[in-house]
């Protein structure tokens, strides 16, 4: 669209000069001003440029978004990852500590297997009816007493009572030997089950004697450490070791001749099944 042309006056004043006849002293002059082409092209981009702002912000909104997401993703599964890890190596120690268990049992069930042998072999025919009674296994012949891992025969039967050698082999007759006391826990259960019978200088042979060299020697073939000797001897003394019942258990060994007849105390290994 054409612009609309102004109209300005001009005046000229006069300079001195003569003015020629029959022109009027004002002249108009039509002056054709255009006016300057409206500024649309900024205001066409302006709207563009702002959209495209706008576009660029909502995908930097959606970057940051995704990178949040993404974050908290990798966290999530770096956290259950070490979680998971967590509980598989609990569960491997607790598997392991459950092997170690098993093979704890399993070496005691083999020892207890070697052990249980060993007393077997020790028979020439295994007392299968006194050792099972009613075909149920028990670890000690019957009429003997546990203790630990020992069984104990405390003879308790009338005269005539036996002389240590007898004893020795009414015992080894069970696969057994007269009684070997190892510690004070063993000497004071001993102790407790034997009984006072005919008079003070009675008691139960004791699997300990006395070797040509002085010294106190068990059947098992150790020397004597403990020395629970009596503080005052009975009777005639000897070779071989009796066990006086009714006094104090620390001191109720008393040494006195073997052909003494006494009733004594078996013992064997106990069968942990």
């Amino acid at each position: 669209m054409e612009a609309e042309p102004n109209y300005s006056t001009l005046v000229f004043k006069n300079d001195g000069r003569p003015k020629e006849k029959n022109e009027d002293s004002t002249i108009y002059s039509t002056v054709k001003v255009e006016k300057a082409p409206a500024n649309t092209a900024p205001n066409a981009e302006t709207p563009a440029h702002s959209q495209h702002l706008r576009q660029l912000g909502v995908c930097f909104g959606v970057l940051c978004v995704l990178l949040l997401v993404s974050i908290s993703v990798i966290i999530y599964l770096s956290v259950e990852q070490k979680t998971n890890f967590e509980a598989t190596i609990n569960n491997l120690m607790a598997e392991k500590q459950q092997l170690i268990t098993n093979g704890s049992m399993l070496q005691t069930e083999r020892d207890n297997l070697t052990r249980m042998l060993g007393i077997i072999i020790k028979f020439d025919t295994f007392p299968v009816k006194v050792y099972c009674p009613q075909k149920k296994c028990q670890p000690c012949p019957t009429g003997w007493i546990q203790f630990q891992q020992k069984c104990y025969l405390f003879y308790d039967k009338d005269p005539p009572w036996k002389t240590w050698q007898q004893s020795q082999e009414i015992c080894q007759n069970t696969a057994a030997d007269l009684v070997v006391i190892d510690n004070l826990q063993e000497q004071e259960f001993v102790s407790n089950n034997t009984k006072y019978y005919y008079d003070k200088d009675h008691g139960y042979w004791l699997g300990l004697n006395q070797t040509a060299g002085k010294k106190w020697v068990w059947v098992d073939g150790h020397n004597d450490t403990l020395g629970f000797w009596i503080v005052k001897t009975l009777g005639n003394i000897g070779p071989c070791a009796l066990m006086i019942p009714a006094t104090n258990f620390t001191a109720n060994w008393n040494p006195t001749y073997c052909a003494m007849e006494n009733k004594f105390i078996c013992e064997i290994e106990a069968l942990i099944w």
